[in-house]
């Protein structure tokens, strides 16, 4: 990734100037961090409803399996595991379903499973890019650092003239917020970028959220 922090996290060091303005710009990253990401599906799997429906399993495990955050090196790789692990999971779905064609590749299967994947790694990064400025300064700046950078949290924590114990504190306050964007990410409308919005794309995203919702609480979805 060849992005410089400072660009983004000034956004997020900059006095508020009015709700509706904050407001309009959580949006716009919202909406543009998922569609960094149904962008890459939509070119992995060559179907845009497939890749709708793949992107909503991944958001659905990514808010359900959060309480992980705690024990993974960094959200970047924690993302991309539950990404991978999604589109395989539709790979072997489309493949019990005995279709005539496949809507992914064989050899793309193949290289989710077995290791790192470099567009996939992409895509996440680009779409916590988008998300860092909403979160707080502090909180953006040892995600970015820690977390996409992958610094030493020793040397971050000096660098910053705090303790490891404050960083660890900042770090996982800051995951836990990133948290809360993913789900407002998922339920974002993709049209108009509102949380409540009522129109037909809105409200099919939102009931098919919902249904994988329902899912995990029957434990079928992994």
């Amino acid at each position: 990734m060849n992005h410089d922090p400072k660009d983004r996290l000034s956004t997020a060091n900059q006095p508020d100037t009015g709700a509706k303005e904050a407001d309009t710009a959580v949006r716009r990253a919202l909406l543009e961090g998922r569609q960094h990401i149904l962008n890459f599906l939509r070119r992995r799997l060559g179907d845009a409803e497939a890749a709708e429906d793949v992107l909503q399993t991944f958001m659905l495990r990514a808010i359900e399996r959060s309480g992980q955050l705690r024990d993974v090196r960094a959200v970047r790789g924690w993302l991309g595991q539950i990404l991978a692990s999604s589109i395989a999971d539709y790979g072997r779905k489309v493949g019990r379903q005995r279709q005539r064609e496949m809507v992914m590749d064989p050899t793309d299967l193949d290289r989710v499973q077995g290791g790192f994947d470099e567009e996939l790694d992409e895509a996440i990064c680009n779409c916590l890019y988008k998300l860092l400025p909403t979160l707080r300064p502090e909180y953006a700046e040892v995600i970015w650092r820690v977390d996409l950078q992958e610094q030493p949290r020793e040397a971050v924590a000096k660098d910053l003239g705090i303790t490891l114990n404050n960083l660890t504190v900042r770090l996982h306050r800051g995951r836990q917020a990133l948290k809360t964007r993913l789900e407002q990410m998922c339920l974002t409308c993709p049209v108009h970028g509102f949380l409540d919005c009522d129109c037909d794309a809105a409200k099919k995203a939102r009931a098919r959220f919902q249904a994988l919702k329902d899912d995990a609480g029957d434990g079928t979805t992994g």
